[in-house]
C-alpha cells in the first residue's frame, strides 16, 4: 500500500498536467479489450470521469468491434475485413447500428453516470454530428500500390457539425459518440471508430487525441513487445505502411492521428487500453507510455 507521502507525491506530479490541460479538451476513442473486460472498462470510465472533474473536457467515441462479431455469429452472419474495416452490407449495417448507437452507447454512459459523471449518449446522426458518403476499401499489396474495393456501407467523414458537442460540454456533460453516421440521403454508413475520433478531434479543436487500442503502441518488430516505437513522425507514416511495421487494423489508427495533426490537434497518442489506468498514466505522469504520433 502506499503511503500518505508517496500519495501526496503522486498529487504533486499531476499538479502540472492538470494546470496545462485544465479547459482543454480530449477526445478519447475507446475500444477494444478495455470495452469487454469489466474492471477494465470501469477503470477507463473513471479516469474519463476524473478528467471531466479536473477541468478536461473528454470526449468518447466508442466502437464495438468484438461485439458486433459477437451478435453477427449469433445471427449466423459472417464478418469480412479489408484493410483493417468491416465488409458492411445492408443486413450487416442494421447490426452495427444497434450494437453501436443502442446496446453499446447506452451502457457506456449507464457506466460513467453511476461512477459519479454525467453523461449524454450521441450517434453521428443526432444533430447531423457525422455526415458521411461512401468510402472504398483499400488493400495494400507488397510493392506499395493500393487496390481500392467495394466494402458497402463503410462511410467516409465528409462534414462534421459539432455544435451539439459543444453546447454537452459547456453544460458539464461528457458526451459519448457511437460512429453511426448519415449519408446524403439519409442511408446509415458504418464510420471506423478511429477515424470519427480523428475527425471530430479536429473539428472540435480538441489539444488531443488518444487511441485506446490491444496493443503496446506501434512495434518495430511485432513479435518483439521490447520494439515499442515511442515516437513515430507523421511524415513516416507511409514508409512504415510500405515496411508492414504499421498494417491491418493499426493503419486507420495512425491516419487518424496524422489527419488530427495536420487538422490542428497539438498531440496523439496509441495506448494500451488493457493497461488499467493508461489514460491517467499518459496525461498525468511523466512517464509517457504507448506510440506517440508527431508533426
Amino acid at each position: 500500500m502506499l503511503s500518505a507521502q508517496e500519495k501526496a507525491a503522486i498529487l504533486v506530479e499531476a499538479l502540472p498536467y492538470i494546470k496545462k490541460f485544465y479547459g482543454k479538451t480530449v477526445v478519447i476513442k475507446y475500444g477494444g479489450h478495455a470495452m469487454v473486460d469489466c474492471g477494465l472498462k470501469k477503470a477507463v470510465l473513471t479516469d474519463v470521469v476524473l478528467m471531466k472533474y479536473v477541468g478536461m473536457h473528454p470526449v468518447i467515441v466508442h466502437g464495438g468491434g468484438p461485439e458486433i462479431s459477437a451478435m453477427l455469429q449469433k445471427l449466423g452472419i459472417e464478418s469480412r475485413f479489408v484493410g483493417g474495416l468491416r465488409v458492411t452490407d445492408e443486413e450487416t449495417m442494421e447490426i452495427v447500428e444497434m450494437v453501436l448507437a443502442g446496446k453499446l452507447n447506452k451502457e457506456i454512459v449507464s457506466l460513467i453516470n453511476r461512477i459519479g459523471g454525467k453523461a449524454v449518449g450521441l450517434s453521428g446522426k443526432d444533430a447531423c454530428l457525422l455526415q458521411a458518403v461512401k468510402k472504398p476499401g483499400r488493400v495494400y499489396q507488397p510493392d506499395g500500390t493500393v487496390e481500392l474495393v467495394d466494402i458497402g456501407c463503410v462511410g467516409q467523414v465528409k462534414k462534421v457539425n459539432p455544435a451539439i458537442v459543444h453546447t454537452l460540454i459547456n453544460e458539464g456533460y461528457i458526451p459519448v459518440v457511437a460512429p453511426v453516421a448519415a449519408g446524403p440521403e439519409g442511408e446509415s454508413y458504418n464510420v471506423n471508430a478511429d477515424t470519427a475520433a480523428g475527425e471530430l478531434a479536429v473539428a472540435l479543436g480538441a489539444d488531443k487525441l488518444i487511441i485506446l487500442t490491444d496493443v503496446e503502441g506501434i512495434l518495430e518488430d511485432r513479435e518483439n513487445k521490447d520494439s515499442l516505437l515511442s515516437v513515430i513522425r507523421a511524415d513516416d507514416v507511409p514508409d512504415l505502411i510500405a515496411r508492414g511495421i504499421i498494417g491491418g487494423g493499426m493503419i486507420p489508427k495512425v491516419e487518424c492521428c496524422t489527419r488530427a495533426l495536420y487538422g490542428g490537434v497539438n498531440t496523439t497518442h496509441i495506448l494500451d487500453g488493457r493497461v488499467p489506468h493508461s489514460i491517467l498514466l499518459e496525461v498525468f505522469t511523466d512517464k509517457g507510455i504507448g506510440t506517440m504520433v508527431v508533426r
